[in-house]
C-alpha cells in the first residue's frame, strides 16, 4: 500500500511541465557548483519521455507519512567519465529495483541524493518510468563528491544498504558498512573498478527522516532559479543578476580562464583552474580548487570563498553553469557565492564538508557572515 499521506492532490502534489524540467536542468547545473554531472544528456532523455506521454509528479516532503519509504538516487563517479556514458532511464532505474528486491517491499517515492547537476534530474528519469513521485528535497542542497557529505550522514542516520549497477550488467549490493566513510571508500572502489561511473540507490530513508533531516524544497528552488535565468535570456537582461537575486548570492570575481589542471583519479575529478580578472577585477587573479565540485577559491594568496558556501562558476553572458569537467582556456566566467544550507554550518556539518574535509588547513569563513537569519 502506498503510504503517502492522504491529502488533496492540490495540497501535496504538483505535476511538472516540460518547461519545469527545462528550468530544473538549468537551475540544478548552477547549484551543482561544478559537479553532479552535466544535466544535458538527462534533459534530452526527459524531453523524449515527455514526448512519449510520461510525466513526473513532485510531492511536498511534509505530506509524506512517517513510514513512507523513499529511494535516494544518484549517479556515482567522475564527471569527466560521465560525458562518455549517455544517460539511460532504464539503467537509472535498475538500482531501485535491486533495492526493492533486497528489502522485499516497494518504495513510495524517489528523491535526489543531490540537487546539483545531472543528479538533480536523475530521479526524474526513474519517476517517469515507474510512476513514483519525486520528493521536493535532497540531502545536500547542492552537489558534493562523497557519501558522508550529506545531511543524513551529518545526522548519523544509517548508511546502508546501497545498491549499484553498471552498463555491463554488474550488480552490487552493499548490505552493511561500519560507517558513512567506510561506505564511501568501499563503494567508490567498486565504482572505480567498473569504469568510474555507476547508477546507485543509497540507503533508503523514511518519510520521518526526510522531513527531519532532508534539505527541503530544493527541487522547487532549482526550478525557480532556472526559470529566472531562462526569463533573463529571453528578455535580454543580465542572467547573473537574476541568479544573485533569486539565490541571495554574491559576485566574487569576474574574469577569464587562463589555465586548467585536472585529472581523473580514484573515481574523482581533481584539480584547479586559474582565472585572470576582467573589468573591476582586472589586474587580479583567482585560483579555484575542485574535487568534482569547486571547494576553495583564492584571490591572490588569500582564500575568499570556501565550502560549504556554494562556489559557482558561470558563463558571464548566458548564466550557464560550468562544470569542472568542461572548464577550458578563454571562457569568460563569473564566480558567485551562494549561501550553504544551515545543516552544514553546524560543527558536525563543517567536519563533513568544511575546507578541511577537502585537505585545506583553513577554518571556515563565510562571505555571508552576519547575514544569515
Amino acid at each position: 500500500m502506498n503510504t503517502l499521506a492522504r491529502r488533496s492532490p492540490s495540497q501535496t502534489l504538483r505535476t511538472l511541465s516540460a518547461d519545469d524540467i527545462e528550468a530544473l536542468a538549468v537551475g540544478a547545473w548552477i547549484l551543482g557548483t561544478g559537479g553532479g554531472g552535466d544535466p544535458y544528456h538527462k534533459l534530452l532523455n526527459m524531453r523524449q519521455l515527455y514526448e512519449a506521454g510520461h510525466e513526473v509528479t513532485l510531492v511536498d516532503p511534509m505530506s509524506l507519512n512517517d513510514d513512507s519509504l523513499v529511494a535516494v538516487l544518484s549517479n556515482m563517479g567522475a564527471p569527466l567519465v560521465g560525458q562518455e556514458r549517455l544517460a539511460d532511464p532504464e539503467f537509472a532505474t535498475k538500482p531501485l529495483r535491486m533495492m526493492e528486491e533486497h528489502l522485499g517491499r516497494k518504495f513510495d517515492a524517489v528523491m535526489a541524493l543531490e540537487i546539483g547537476g545531472g543528479n538533480g534530474v536523475h530521479p526524474m528519469l526513474v519517476s517517469a518510468l515507474t510512476g513514483y513521485p519525486v520528493v521536493d528535497a535532497d540531502t545536500m542542497g547542492r552537489a558534493y563528491p562523497e557519501a558522508q557529505m550529506t545531511s543524513v550522514a551529518v545526522a548519523n542516520l544509517r548508511c546502508y544498504p546501497l545498491t549499484m549497477a553498471d552498463i555491463r550488467d554488474n550488480e552490487i549490493v552493499f548490505s552493511r558498512a561500519a560507517s558513512w566513510r567506510w561506505m564511501e571508500r568501499i563503494s567508490r572502489k567498486a565504482c572505480t573498478e567498473i569504469g568510474s561511473v555507476a547508477a546507485t540507490c543509497k540507503a533508503p530513508r523514511t518519510g520521518a527522516e526526510v522531513k527531519q533531516h532532508g534539505v527541503l524544497y530544493s527541487v522547487s528552488k532549482a526550478i525557480d532559479l532556472g526559470a529566472r535565468v531562462i526569463e533573463a535570456r529571453h528578455e535580454h537582461t543580465d542572467p547573473i543578476e537574476a541568479i544573485l537575486g533569486a539565490a541571495h548570492g554574491k559576485r566574487i570575481f569576474t574574469g577569464k580562464v587562463t589555465d586548467v589542471d585536472r585529472r581523473a583519479t580514484e573515481g574523482f575529478l581533481r584539480g584547479q583552474a586559474r582565472l585572470e580578472g576582467l573589468g573591476p577585477d582586472a589586474g587580479d587573479d583567482m585560483i579555484v580548487h575542485f574535487q568534482n565540485e569547486y571547494s576553495v577559491a583564492y584571490r591572490g594568496s588569500e582564500p575568499v570563498v570556501m565550502t560549504p558556501d556554494l562556489i559557482c562558476l558561470l558563463d558571464t553572458v548566458s548564466g550557464e553553469g560550468i562544470g569542472t569537467d568542461v572548464l577550458r582556456f578563454g571562457q569568460r566566467v563569473s564566480v558567485l557565492a551562494l549561501p550553504a544550507p544551515d545543516v552544514f554550518l553546524s560543527e558536525a556539518g563543517l567536519s563533513a564538508v568544511g575546507p578541511r574535509a577537502f585537505g585545506f588547513d583553513l577554518d571556515f569563513t563565510s562571505v555571508f557572515e552576519g547575514e544569515r537569519a
